[in-house]
């Protein structure tokens, strides 16, 4: 069994193209809004970003990357990252991780290169920043776009310029900062269909000459699209609110101190799963079904014997008859089966302080200090059917402290960037998956006298401690060209600790205290508790080469290396060989790019040629009833990705882009079981 979240199919002999098309002209908005100096025009001016953690022109870096203003976001109507796939090539942006149950666990690839588990024991691919500040956990990536000023998505591997290394890209979001002399205030109210209502506003607050303050705030609640027979329940709902507050001072021309902070909380109904299919030959469906009554059903487990017609193998037969966990149980796509009771909940909040030293006109220095928290539960009826298959019940809380240091230098034909790093996060992780498993004569016996199953029990304690030194040095040697190289060298040391058993039955309470001996010693434990620890370290780097043919033209040749860490996995329905967690290693991808870049005004397009070969890649692979992370072998992946624009005068607007994607597996590690 499995459940439908339209994930992005990211290995196989396939290819994929995506194409957005946006056409339109200016409209106006009724909304209070803050006074703002505007162009009395709508033609694409020059779109400064700071993918290089620099101010520069978009047509000057060498780097494949889409970057959209708040104008152009609200234009589009992408009012949260999750919409960010609508219009940039090769991202794949997914909320309700499907392993999560949690509406607001994120899923995101870039290029075919992500991370397909959203749990605690798995580094994010793609690199989410809020102000230069990293996200470490998959929950705290589905971002609403309220007081924002931009958005930039760097596709590719990131290391030798941003504080935490990632292998598939980058994307940037910045929130508006306060103005120093300026009083503001804007708000908007919108109502839609399904009960949409969505509210936002905005206060800048000047203090004196020198300091000023911008709070920020808003709501959004809407019906679900996926409906449940059982109880009517909408899921894929809507309902949460976020607060950002921001600080500004600037006492002198060469210092400013930012300090901000954001709370975001969401409480909803699950995910919007629907049944996608079941294997009727596997054991979990043909022991409900057979504990149902369902006519034809077989298993072959105590303490049913043979001569019992429903003894044979684990077998459902293909009948309408709701008694039987099979594909009939199929309710279509926007209805779904689960009995279970189902939740998403969410709170982050994050506190950061940026503060920037001009030394010189050459040089200068900046620091970011960033505390940030993370704390949710999803549940999720797995199997979506009446029946106890497997539900999953997965909740966490997680605190990460990161110190970045940055030394910047402008010479005129040379530039670059010095940068230290240091991030730690902590997370307590709980999971509980009730089941129809395993096929021992008590369990078998309790489900077929009606009674319940089993449930697998996880609790764990992880943490992370990453230390990185990383720099990038561009060198002009003659009137448009640059050369650019960077290195980076990373140190990641992962701990584990776990407590991981199967209780029975299924509805007893968690042990309390829990137990901590493993069955080797007499106790209950799956895995030896641990502690268990792994470091990883890599030295990573970048080259590129760009050189502009004309104030209009620009074409770009660039390499890049990045690795994501490993790690243990946490999840086990049975003792692992050793009672020793199963450890999973770093993968690694090499990356080799052109592109070209055109400017003329009214019309802006750039286009991307690319190979990268994904080496150790980690997929989930499923052990019984357990998924289980483990590398997977070697594949190459390549792909094309266009954009244009093209903003006119008179207020006409046509923005288009395209992406082709194509992969080839290269050899396949057997896995171990």
């Amino acid at each position: 069994m499995r459940g439908s979240g339209k994930l992005a199919r990211v290995l196989g002999h396939s290819s994929m193209l995506g194409i957005a098309v946006s056409l339109g002209f200016a409209s106006a908005t009724v909304m209070a809004q803050e006074a703002e100096v505007a162009s009395s025009d709508n033609a694409v001016n020059t779109i400064t970003v700071t993918a290089r953690r620099r101010e520069e022109s978009l047509q000057e870096v060498p780097v494949a990357i889409s970057a959209f203003s708040a104008e152009t976001l609200e234009q589009r109507q992408i009012s949260q990252t999750a919409d960010l796939e609508q219009i940039t090539p090769n991202l794949q942006f997914k909320t309700a991780g499907q392993l999560s149950g949690n509406t607001a666990s994120t899923v995101v690839f870039i290029r075919g290169v992500g991370q397909l588990d959203p749990t605690a024991a798995v580094d994010p691919g793609v690199g989410i920043y809020i102000d230069e500040v990293y996200v470490g956990r998959a929950v705290g990536g589905a971002i609403d776009f309220g007081d924002i000023a931009g958005v930039e998505v760097l596709r590719g591997p990131q290391g030798t310029l941003f504080g935490r290394n990632t292998i598939g890209g980058a994307i940037l979001v910045r929130t508006k900062e306060p103005e120093i002399g300026e009083f503001g205030a804007k708000g908007r109210f919108r109502v839609g269909d399904d009960n949409w209502f969505e509210g936002f506003a905005a206060l800048n607050i000047p203090l004196g000459d020198t300091a000023a303050a911008r709070v920020s705030g808003g709501f959004k609640s809407r019906d679900g699209y996926v409906i449940r027979a059982y109880d009517g329940l909408d899921l894929g709902n809507d309902n949460g609110f976020t607060v950002n507050g921001a600080l500004l001072w600037e006492p002198s021309a060469t210092f400013k101190l930012n300090l901000r902070g954001d709370y975001s909380k969401r409480d909803e109904n699950g995910a919007p799963f629907v049944f996608a299919g079941i294997n009727e030959n596997a054991p979990v469906a043909a022991i409900v079904s057979v504990a149902a009554g369902c006519p034809g059903a077989t298993i072959p487990f105590a303490p049913i014997a043979p001569g019992d017609p429903r003894f044979g193998a684990p077998n459902v037969p293909l009948i309408d008859d709701a008694r039987c966990a099979n594909d009939f149980q199929d309710k279509g796509p926007f209805v779904n089966g689960g009995t279970a009771d189902v939740l998403s909940t969410s709170e982050v909040f994050g506190f950061s302080g940026t503060a920037e030293l001009e030394i010189s006109d050459a040089l200068s220095l900046k620091s970011i200090t960033a505390y940030r928290s993370t704390e949710s539960r999803g549940i999720r009826d797995a199997d979506n059917t009446p029946f106890v298959m497997i539900t999953t019940d997965v909740g966490a809380e997680s605190d990460q402290f990161s110190q970045e240091l940055q030394l910047q230098f402008d010479a005129g034909t040379v530039s670059g960037i010095l940068g230290a790093y240091y991030f730690t996060e902590d997370t307590s992780e709980r999971a509980t998956v009730p089941l129809a498993f395993p096929p021992s004569p008590p369990v078998i016996g309790s489900l077929l006298a009606g009674g319940p199953g089993s449930r697998d029990l996880q609790v764990s304690e992880l943490e992370t401690e990453s230390v990185a030194i990383f720099g990038e040095v561009s060198v002009e040697p003659t009137d448009g060209l640059e050369l650019t190289g960077g290195l980076r060298y990373t140190n990641d040391d992962k701990t584990f600790s776990g407590t991981v058993l199967n209780l029975f039955p299924a509805d007893q309470p968690d042990p309390d205290p829990l137990p901590m001996t493993a069955i080797p010693d007499g106790g209950p434990l799956f895995i030896y508790p641990g502690p268990h620890k792994a470091s990883f370290d890599a030295l990573t780097g970048s080259a590129s080469i760009r050189y502009n043919w004309s104030s209009d033209f620009s074409t770009y040749a660039s390499y890049a290396k990045s690795f994501k860490s490993g790690g243990f996995n946490t999840r086990y329905n049975a003792p692992p060989p050793g009672f020793l967690p199963v450890p999973f290693d770093e993968e690694q991808v090499e990356s080799y790019e052109i592109g070209a870049k055109l400017d003329l005004g009214e019309f802006r397009a750039s286009a991307a040629a690319f190979i990268a070969n994904y080496d150790n890649i980690q997929l989930i692979f499923r052990q019984g009833v357990v998924p289980l992370l483990f590398n997977a072998g070697e594949a190459r992946i390549q792909g094309l990705e266009f954009e244009a624009a093209y903003h006119s005068y008179s207020g006409l607007m046509f923005d288009v882009a395209l992406s082709t994607l194509d992969d080839e597996i290269k050899s396949i590690t057997e896995v171990p079981g």
